[in-house]
């Protein structure tokens, strides 16, 4: 990642079904439409959920009602025995794999497997032993916000800090507060930690966006920013670069229809290509900010601006008035804003109306 570049997280998440080959089709339908990493869901169901844990409404929608969060989960697992394999598959395609840890085991598996860096989903944000350990890596941090309150957000970097500067994990919450008021823990942040803005429906009402919230993290904290997207369609990423983010996660699957509880709330293919082709000019036409021609405008600048001529025909040696002079497009010659240091001047020619005046 670098300012420069928006860095696009095609979120395969757990779309694969438990299939294998789906999951490689997702790497190649990633690595296809030019997202710069694609990334999986890396858990043990048993640990994540409880038996009574229930689903999310939206997850009833998409799925059997009846059945439970855990049973759900199951069925999605990525095994572990994949994840070389699919690293290895993206890496040939030209793009990064990534995945997202939900317990200590899983994480500490992907730290042996070199991940890049970590994603942090938003329901791990208040989970301060999980979220010290994702920071005791070092690696850098993509810190999801769905749901959260700034407070919140601010517990989250404060216990990143900790784990990135203290000698061993804290005795209590009020350790972390501590070393909040450290300057020199809290700068260690930048350049380390990107904050993504995020509603956790699926999939998000426009109405709920919110994108104004992006812009509050990274004045809050002054971090970098980005934003993981659960709308329909790929207008609100596209206007998420435009607000500064430099980071765009977005859900995507082979097919909408597919079984599952994430998949339509997802990109699919053509859709997830179409949204990196625009993320792309956008980025291109962002530029740098400065004010100036651009090279394929001189030759415009030249013929669409006027310079100062002769309104009416003028006499060798005359005093000019307001009325003799005007302007026009000449190509070359006066500034029009000369024009009005000219009056009073005498003339050593005569000109033809439509005359260049001469300095």
């Amino acid at each position: 990642m670098n300012a420069d570049h928006v860095y696009i997280i095609a979120e395969a998440g757990v779309n694969h079904n438990g299939q294998r080959d789906l999951a490689f089709a997702l790497v190649d339908a990633a690595a296809e439409a030019g997202a710069d990493a694609v990334k999986f869901q890396t858990f043990d169901a048993a640990k994540l959920a409880s038996k009574s844990a229930p689903k999310a409404a939206y997850q009833k929608q998409s799925t059997d009602a009846a059945e439970s969060q855990l049973a759900m989960l199951r069925k999605l697992e990525l095994p572990r025995e994949w994840h070389a394999g699919l690293q290895a598959h993206a890496r040939q395609k030209g793009i990064e794999f990534l995945s997202t840890a939900f317990d200590s085991d899983s994480l500490a598996f992907l730290v042996d497997l070199g991940m890049p860096l970590f994603k942090i989903p938003s329901g791990e944000l208040t989970n301060g032993p999980l979220l010290w350990q994702f920071a005791r890596t070092g690696k850098p941090l993509v810190l999801s916000t769905g749901m959260a309150t700034l407070s919140e957000v601010e517990q989250g970097l404060a216990i990143v800090a900790h784990a990135l500067s203290a000698e061993a994990e804290p005795a209590s919450i009020d350790d972390v507060w501590r070393s909040w008021s450290r300057a020199d823990w809290r700068a260690r942040l930048h350049g380390h930690v990107t904050l993504l803005h995020c509603t956790s429906q699926y999939p998000t009402p426009f109405a709920e966006v919110n994108l104004r919230g992006m812009d509050t993290l990274a004045q809050a904290f002054g971090l970098s920013v980005g934003y993981s997207d659960h709308t329909e369609g790929i207008l609100i990423p596209v206007a998420a670069v435009a607000r500064g983010a430099k980071i765009i996660e977005k859900h995507f699957t082979l097919d909408r229809s597919l079984p599952g509880p994430d998949h339509k709330a997802s990109l699919e293919p053509a859709e997830l290509t179409q949204m990196v082709r625009d993320i792309r000019a956008l980025q291109a036409a962002l530029g740098d900010g400065g004010k100036t021609p651009q090279p394929s405008e001189w030759d415009t600048r030249q013929a669409a601006r006027q310079q100062v001529v002769a309104a009416r025909d003028i006499a060798a040696g005359s005093v000019l008035a307001r009325a003799d002079l005007s302007t026009a497009r000449c190509g070359s010659g006066l500034p029009p804003t000369a024009l009005w240091g000219l009056v009073g001047q005498r003339t050593e020619r005569a000109y033809v109306a439509g005359d260049v005046i001469e300095a």
